[in-house]
């Protein structure tokens, strides 16, 4: 817990630490549609990191700082069903998606070139 950085990426800032596994809806910065299993992942938009009591911010992102990971699985997320209803008009419609998600670890953190270790 000593260590992690503030990342963004699909949309969304995340906390991440080594060693663990988080969801994304997409990564922006990929322009393959199908990511396959132990894909390598570099992530450049690092906002912050901390490493025990030093804080380093971005503005807006830390210059030499990455996030490397690897891609774990691609999955379907739970369907989400919209339903659109008129009262009066007799009109109904129904319709729903399935969003694309991937799971990635993250291997470790770098910052100007030199891994942070716990």
């Amino acid at each position: 817990m000593n260590t992690y950085a503030i990342i963004e990426t699909g949309g969304q800032q995340l906390r991440v630490e080594p060693g663990r596994f988080y969801n994304i809806r997409h990564f922006s910065s990929l322009t393959s549609g199908r990511l396959e299993r132990n894909t390598k992942i570099l992530i450049y938009r690092v906002l912050l990191i901390r490493r025990k009591s030093d804080i380093e911010i971005g503005y807006p992102w830390l210059k030499g700082a990455v996030v490397k990971g690897r891609v774990l699985h691609p999955y379907f997320e739970k369907k989400i069903t919209i339903y659109k209803m008129i009262s009066k008009k007799k009109t109904r419609r129904k319709l729903g998606h399935r969003q694309k998600s991937t799971r990635f670890v993250v291997d470790s953190i770098f910052l100007d070139g030199e891994e942070i270790y716990e």
